[in-house]
């Protein structure tokens, strides 16, 4: 039973997905956008928990922002559905145009960490169209390694893998991830992560994240000072004509405090600095509808 559902459900989107895929690019975005926004009206619960998370971090003066908090919920639902339109035009083949346009700024600040030979560590947020950053980097620089949660529906993670892979790019799965990035890292090849989850206590630490406790996870820092690799912030941005540009930042310099767990707090704050400043200039762009900090309240 469950493997019909299971089918039924990866059809579905599928054929939902197919309209934005072979509209023109343009038209495309537009109507990934007001997909977006009819979320934005319908799925009530994220809808307060972005409005609310907003909310808190003006209170707290993390953010500073002209516009109240639901009008950047629903742009941030918006951005939401034009990644959509696009990730669906790349998935069926047709986003060429799409990565081709993709401004890479900072290569030459991965070149630098790569000449190291200790393999890099790139590190992200579910910023602008986190999708097409690894899709983007993997076919004009370089193959990297991903760590992402394996979708429930077998099906549906088969066929993202397969698109990923298509890309130059390989999944690595959470549970059991360690192994395979420590592998990573020590054949000098590239892994990304995400970091502006909340995670359970025992995969993190809890710091000041917009101005509120959050459990952030400490696995950059963990790996980074076991591998000696290079960390480096990696974020893209949606500019105004609907193009993208991503920043290859300068390795971040890990914390010189003898005592270990001093030393991995405190890079973890720096790392999620990068996160709170992308959200200062970005702030439609980041994913407010996530509970970034349960059980830290």
């Amino acid at each position: 039973m469950k493997k019909i559902k299971w089918i039924l459900e990866t059809a579905f989107i599928v054929i939902f997905l197919l309209p934005f895929a072979i509209l023109p690019l343009k038209i495309s975005q537009k109507a990934g956008e007001s997909f977006g926004f009819l979320l934005f009206h319908l799925w009530k619960k994220r809808r307060e928990i972005a409005i609310e998370n907003i909310r808190k971090t003006i209170l707290t003066g993390a953010l500073k922002i002209s516009e109240p908090p639901e009008i950047i919920a629903k742009k941030c639902f918006g951005n939401l559905g034009i990644s959509l339109s696009e990730v669906a035009k790349i998935y069926y083949g047709l986003g060429g145009n799409i990565i081709e346009k993709v401004k890479i700024l900072g290569i030459e600040n991965y070149k630098n960490s790569l000449a190291k030979n200790k393999g890099v560590f790139f590190f992200t947020g579910h910023c602008g169209n986190w999708e097409l950053l690894s899709l983007a980097f993997g076919l004009k620089v370089s193959n990297i390694s991903l760590v992402a949660r394996a979708q429930n529906n077998p099906y549906l993670n088969q066929l993202i893998e397969k698109v990923r892979a298509k890309y130059g790019n390989r999944v690595i799965y959470k549970k059991g991830a360690l192994k395979a990035l420590l592998s990573e890292l020590k054949g000098n090849k590239t892994v990304g992560i995400l970091i502006d989850q909340a995670v359970l206590p025992e995969e993190g630490v809890i710091i000041d994240f917009m101005g509120m406790k959050a459990w952030t996870t400490k696995a950059p820092s963990l790996i980074a000072r076991r591998t000696s690799s290079p960390v480096m912030p990696a974020f893209i941005s949606r500019g105004r004509d609907g193009s993208h540009t991503i920043n290859l930042y300068p390795e971040v310099e890990l914390s010189k405090k003898e005592n270990q767990e001093e030393a991995m707090l405190e890079d973890t704050k720096t790392f999620s600095y990068y996160i709170e400043e992308y959200i200062r200039q970005h702030p439609a762009e980041w994913l407010w509808i996530h509970r970034r900090w349960k059980r830290a309240e």
